[in-house]
Formats: C-alpha cells, sequence, structure tokens
C-alpha cells in the first residue's frame, strides 16, 4: 500500500518564507535565495532539525514536499521531539542516526523505514550539518526521498526468490521422507517471516470431525491457538464446497470486509483484523485451509502475497500425498518385516519348544530329581511364551484345594505356596476338574483408575488314576493366546503329566524298598539280640551244669549249699528262657480279635488298686514313692481282664525299673471325653525323642551299657503295646520337665473290636 500517492490528500497551507533557515531576509545572500526556492518548491522532503546545547534533538521545520508526504504540518512539528511523532523504536533510529552525524561531523545518507499514521513507508536520507562561528554543529538539515514503491518491487522479488528457495527446501524435505508435521511446522514459520505477518497457520480437516490446528507460526499478542478447540459457527457446508472448488478468502479488515456479525465476532475473538485463506487440496479433495493474518491492523493483500500463499498450499497438498504414498510405502514394508519376523519367531519358538519338550523327557529318562523338572517346564514355558506369569499348581488328594508349587513371575506378587479352595472358584475348577483346558480374559481387582486385563490359560496336569493339578500361563495384556502357543501348553502340560506320575512311582519304589530294608534290618537286628538274649540263660545253664558236674565226680558234697545254688540258677535261668521263648511266640503270633463273650466290665476304683499295693514292697525296698490316683464315679470298662492285668503290671515293672531312688511313682486314672485313660508318671528320668521313637521295639533298652542291671527280655514294652492295641486302645510315651508318662487309653463308649 502507498501512502499519500496524490498531493491532493493532504491540503497544505503556504508557509512564511524560512529565515529560521539562514537569518534574517536582509542578510541572505544570493545562494542562499537559492537553497531557499529549493526548500520552498523542490521535489525533495527537507526537514530540518535543531540540535540544543545539551545534544538533544528539536524540528524546526518541513518543506511543503515532505509535509504533503508524510500528512504532518510544519508549524505542528516545530519544537518537537522525534519521540512526540514517532513510535518508540522509530523515535530511537532516528535519533541515533542525528547522533552519527554530529558525531562525525559530516554528511551522512542512509535508507529507514519508519510509520506515519500507521503506514510504514521507506525513505532514502541525506543528513548535512551546519555550523555556527564557533564550528558547533547546531543544525541539521535532512532531505529524503520516498523510496517506498521501489521497495515493494525489492520486496516483491525477494518474496519470489525466497518462495523459490521454500519451495526447493520443502520438495528436498518431501524427498528425504520427512515426517509431515516438520514441513507443515517448517512451511508456515518460513510464510509468516515472507509475508511479515503475524500469524500464519494451518487447519486440517479430520473424516471424524475433531478438525484441528496442526502447525502454526506466531508473533500476536494473543498467544498461539495451536492447542486451543478453535470453531468457526459461521463455517458452513456451503463454505467447504466452495474451498473444494478452490476459491479463497481475502479480507483485508474485518470491519469493512460485509462480513456476518458471527464470523466478526469469532475474528475478533482471535485478535485477527486482516485474514487471508487459501483451500489445501490433496487427490483433488479439501484436506484444509493455509491463513495468513495480520492481528493490529488492516492489510491490504498484494498479489504476490497471495500467490505465495497458494502455491505455499499446493506444496502442502504435494507434500501430504507424498508424506501418504511414503506411509503406505513403508506401512507395507513393516508389514512385510513384520511377517518376516513372526515368521522367524514362529520357527525359534518352535525349535524352542522341540528343545524344551526334549529336555524334560530327558530328565525324565534320567530319573531326574521332580522338582528340577517342573522348575525348568514352568521357567522356560514363562521364557518362550514371553508371558509376565507362570505356575504350576497341585491338588491335595481330594481335589478341595490347590497349591502353587512353582512360580515364575517378572513383578509382585509372589504367590509361590499360596493355596486356593477349589470351592471359591467354581467357575474356574469345575472346567479343570473335567480335564477341559481354561482360555480367558480377566479384569484384575482394584483396577481404577486404569483398567488392567489379563489373559490367562490353563490346562489340567492328569493320569488315568487321578487329576494332579494345573498348568497356568498368565500375559498382563488382553491379546489371546493363538492355537500354536496353546497347543505347547497342552504338551507342556502332558509332559508333567509324565513326569509326576513317574515321580510318583518311584517315590513308590524307593518306599516299598525302603520298607523292605527297614525289615530286613529289623528282622536281622531281632534275630542278633534274640541270640544274644537267649546265649545268656544258656550260658548260665551251662556253666551251672558243668559246675554241678565237678562237684558231683570229686564228690565235694561237703558244701551241699552250693548244689542248692546251682539247681536254683538252673531253674532260674530255664524259666527265664522260657519266659522268653514265651514272649516271642506271643509277640509273633496273630492274634484273634476280640469276642464279646470274653469281655468282662470292671471298676477300676476297686480292681486297680490290689495290682498296684503289690508293687508297695518293691519301691520301699527301691525307696520310690508310689502314689495312686483314680477319678470318683468312672464308669465300667469292658475289658479281657488278663490282657488288661498284664498291661498293667508290666508297664508299672518297666517304670519301677527306671525310677531313681527318693523318685516319685503316680498311677492316675480318669475319664476324658469317651476314653478312659490310665497314665503311669514317674520323676527323676527324662526320656528323648530318639528313645521315646525306640521305645516299644523288642529288645530295647534305655540302659543300653548296663543290661544286667535292669533284668528281663526286652520285651515288655513291645508285647504291651500289641497287647493295648488288640485292646481297641492306643499307648504313647511322654517325657518333659524331667519327668515321664505313659499314657495307655481305652474307648468305652464304642463296641470292641
Amino acid at each position: 500500500m502507498n501512502i499519500n500517492q496524490s498531493e491532493s490528500i493532504v491540503e497544505m497551507k503556504p508557509l512564511s518564507p524560512p529565515y529560521f533557515l539562514f537569518g534574517t531576509n536582509a542578510d541572505q545572500s544570493s545562494s542562499e535565495q537559492f537553497l531557499l526556492s529549493i526548500y520552498d518548491s523542490g521535489q525533495a522532503s527537507i526537514f530540518v532539525v535543531d540540535v540544543l546545547e545539551d545534544g538533544d534533538f528539536r524540528y524546526v521545520a518541513l518543506n511543503p514536499t515532505h509535509e504533503r508526504w508524510i500528512g504532518i504540518r510544519s508549524d505542528e512539528l516545530k519544537g518537537k521531539k522525534p519521540e512526540d511523532i514517532l513510535s518508540p523504536a522509530d523515535a530511537a533510529k532516528v535519533r541515533q542516526r542525528y547522533s552519527d552525524c554530529v558525531r562525525f561531523g559530516k554528511t551522512i545518507s542512509y535508507e529507514q523505514c519508519l510509520q506515519f499514521q500507521g503506514v510504514k513507508t521507506w525513505w532514502s536520507t541525506t543528513l548535512t550539518p551546519l555550523r555556527d562561528e564557533n564550528s558547533r554543529i547546531y543544525r541539521l538539515i535532512g532531505t529524503s526521498s520516498n523510496i517506498t514503491p521501489t521497495k515493494q518491487v525489492e520486496r516483491s522479488d525477494r518474496l519470489q526468490q525466497q518462495r523459490a528457495k521454500l519451495v526447493e527446501a520443502i520438495t528436498q524435505r518431501i524427498g528425504q521422507a520427512e515426517d509431515l508435521e516438520t514441513i507443515l511446522s517448517q512451511i508456515v514459520k518460513e510464510g509468516r517471516n515472507l509475508l511479515d505477518s503475524d500469524r500464519v497457520l494451518i487447519y486440517r480437516f479430520i473424516a471424524d470431525g475433531n478438525d484441528a490446528i496442526v502447525a502454526e507460526a506466531t508473533i500476536a499478542a494473543s498467544g498461539p491457538l495451536l492447542n486451543q478447540n478453535i470453531s468457526d459457527p459461521c463455517f458452513s457446508s456451503k463454505n467447504r464446497d466452495r474451498y473444494q472448488r478452490g476459491g479463497i478468502q481475502v479480507i483485508e479488515d474485518i470491519y469493512a470486509a460485509g462480513l456476518h456479525p458471527c464470523q466478526i465476532d469469532f475474528l475478533a475473538s482471535l485478535q485477527v483484523r486482516a485474514n487471508l485463506v487459501v483451500p489445501i487440496l490433496s487427490q483433488q479433495q479439501l484436506w484444509g485451509l493455509l491463513i495468513a493474518q495480520h492481528c493490529h491492523k488492516p492489510h491490504q493483500w498484494q498479489d504476490s502475497e497471495i500467490d505465495l500463499l497458494k502455491h505455499l498450499a499446493n506444496q502442502i497438498g504435494i507434500a501430504t500425498q507424498q508424506i501418504e504414498l511414503q506411509q503406505q510405502v513403508q506401512q507395507l514394508k513393516a508389514e512385510m518385516e513384520l511377517q518376516r519376523h513372526n515368521y522367524t519367531a514362529q520357527l525359534q519358538k518352535i525349535q524352542a519348544f522341540q528343545g524344551l519338550t526334549r529336555q524334560i523327557t530327558e530328565k525324565i529318562r534320567n530319573d531326574v530329581d521332580i522338582s528340577q523338572i517342573l522348575e525348568i517346564a514352568v521357567w522356560e514355558l514363562a521364557k518362550l511364551l514371553q508371558s509376565d506369569r507362570c505356575h504350576l499348581e497341585l491338588y491335595d488328594p481330594d481335589c478341595t484345594t490347590a497349591t502353587i508349587v512353582y512360580e515364575y513371575s517378572n513383578s509382585p506378587p509372589f504367590c509361590a505356596g499360596s493355596t486356593k479352595s477349589v470351592a471359591d472358584f467354581p467357575g474356574v475348577y469345575q472346567k479343570l476338574l473335567q480335564k477341559q483346558p481354561l482360555h480367558s480374559v480377566e479384569i484384575l481387582p482394584g483396577w481404577q483408575p486404569q483398567i488392567r486385563l489379563i489373559t490367562q490359560i490353563a490346562y489340567p496336569i492328569f493320569d488315568a488314576q487321578r487329576m494332579i493339578g494345573n498348568l497356568w500361563v498368565i500375559r498382563a495384556t488382553q491379546q489371546p493366546f493363538d492355537e500354536w502357543e496353546q497347543e505347547i501348553v497342552a504338551q507342556i502340560a502332558n509332559e508333567c503329566a509324565i513326569a509326576l506320575r513317574q515321580s510318583r512311582l518311584n517315590e513308590t519304589i524307593q518306599t516299598q524298598a525302603q520298607e523292605l530294608n527297614k525289615s530286613d534290618r529289623r528282622k536281622s537286628e531281632f534275630l542278633r539280640t534274640l541270640a544274644q538274649e537267649l546265649r545268656t540263660p544258656i550260658t548260665s545253664i551251662s556253666l551251672a551244669a558243668q559246675t554241678l558236674e565237678s562237684v558231683l565226680t570229686t564228690e565235694k558234697l561237703a558244701d551241699k549249699d552250693i548244689v542248692s545254688q546251682l539247681l536254683q540258677i538252673l531253674h532260674s535261668e530255664c524259666g527265664r528262657g522260657s519266659k522268653l521263648i514265651k514272649d516271642l511266640l506271643t509277640l509273633t503270633q496273630t492274634q484273634t480279635p476280640l469276642d464279646r463273650h470274653t469281655l468282662i466290665p470292671i471298676d477300676l476304683q476297686t480292681w486297680l488298686h490290689p495290682i498296684i499295693e503289690s508293687f508297695r514292697e518293691v519301691t520301699a525296698c527301691q525307696r520310690q514313692h508310689l502314689k495312686l490316683d483314680i477319678q470318683t464315679a468312672l464308669p465300667p470298662l469292658e475289658t479281657e481282664i488278663t490282657e488288661l492285668e498284664r498291661i498293667v503290671t508290666e508297664i508299672l515293672s518297666h517304670v519301677c525299673k527306671y525310677t531313681p531312688a527318693g523318685e516319685t511313682i503316680t498311677v492316675s486314672a480318669y475319664l476324658i471325653a469317651d476314653m478312659m485313660q490310665i497314665s503311669f508318671h514317674n520323676s527323676g528320668l527324662e526320656i528323648s525323642a530318639k528313645q521315646q521313637a525306640k521305645i516299644f521295639q523288642p529288645f530295647y533298652h534305655l540302659a543300653q551299657n548296663d543290661s544286667w542291671k535292669h533284668s528281663g527280655t526286652g520285651l515288655e514294652l513291645a508285647l504291651v503295646e500289641k497287647m493295648v492295641q488288640h485292646l481297641g486302645g492306643a499307648i504313647q510315651v511322654e517325657s518333659v520337665a524331667g519327668g515321664t508318662s505313659f499314657i495307655v487309653k481305652f474307648p468305652i463308649a464304642k463296641k470292641l473290636l
């Protein structure tokens, strides 16, 4: 836009002769008169500036030509500073030029862009200093020419050159396959610089209706619009059709363009004063709009600016097509690469699966520990299927609970050792217990504020006899397991079933072998102990017989007592051997079930007392204290009285043997629930847990190093245990705090078998 091209725009009053320039009229020379004529009638713009004593500047006058150009009268300008008529930025520029002229003390020339009455103009200016009689520069004479048209032509040429460079740069970026966002950002940035506008933006139409500003370059005071939800209430399908046909919108001033009030309000809300809109077409379809805006003042859009914006819109259309084609090519490449990757991954999985099954089979064949086999299966399967969690759970014998025994997990919670009740998850275990696999997507508890989904599969582990457990594989994603992955889990579950079945068979075989070995050891130990026990009385009998023979042979019958002693030894040891043989027969024979007709109800209060009293003399000789404690009102006990008497006698004999002098032996009888309990407790003797486990074994003596001190066959407690069991009862030994108790329990409410 040119300013004041016609001199009729500003009406100027004639000026009085500029005596201020050289002094009074009387003193003017012919050369000065010539200069005055140039000042008044010349085509050049002339202005005069006084240089004050303090270095400041004041305007003196303008010639008529300059008044017409800038629209300011000379008498209005007189005495004002640059800041009084120019913007702060322009005032600083001209003041710097005046200071340079004074500082250099000679004429200077320069070009400068200044704004008068809101219009920018270009000037070519020459400043000449005037000196007084003291050679001080007191005045500056400025001569200016308006070169705005020339600058506009230069700017147009520059726009053409920059447009060509920008197009070349855009074409290069498209060829280098840069992303569309980068290209659009560069276009709006360069476009705004070329147009010298306040804002250039790209508005894109999106298929789902979420139209948006996708690129913006701005220096507007209102700030960027890129991240704001902008919607033009006046935009209609007619506007869209017009842009589709290639129409443009040129608005130099929203208040003078005859716009609808709603559109004026919309543009004003964005602080837009001048608006230029060019459509962006891609493959003959309206892709978006390229918009240039001035925010603070009207703007007369030049043809070169409109052409530049159209050209940029065409380049954007080309760029979108090129980028879309490149994206399609990249997508095809990515799909091909994905297929190749999937094929390679699938092949690797197959190889890894084959290796895993071979590894498990080899370990089963080599009879490797079942824990190692199952742990390898769980860990390697989780890695093979790239799952987040994999675990193996085993049922209890009744299939009422399932316990996780082996687990792989890349994050908490860790559930190894936890047990679940089958009844709490009927939808899960009902299907698995029917030997059917489970494949589901589940929402985890506590998912808020973000939903957490997992995909899980479970395959049952079973053999021909029973259900064993389940193999679970879990992913923290909604992606389901494909058919091939499910086949892998099923196969590994079968391998685990084989391994568990093989392990159970091995355990059974090992248990049987251990029992056989244990039985053989017991048999050997029993025979060895039996031989030792039988050798003792036989040795005694042999020595007594030899001694008796010697006595009878030498007829040394003077000492008749020795014969009596020898006979006593013979009778005693024969009785001991006979008792040992009888106890052995009793211990080894199979007892018949109790006959109800042979059971006799007895009252323990009257029956037990005489038996205990028979040991009173023995305990007194051994300085032991014997006590009897029987609960009152005990019900009668139906039992085989001979065996019960043998049980009480043998236990009490055993307790008396091992109770130290000065300690107490207490026999008590009382009722607990439906059980009659007879307890034999002695103080001063504590039996270790290891001895308690062996105390009912045949020929076991608590004092192994002093078997002569505590005589007996060594079968007493073994016989007691057998007789108690025959009567339907149970016996146990407890030893704590320096005391030992033998506790015998008999049922009274139930029928004896």
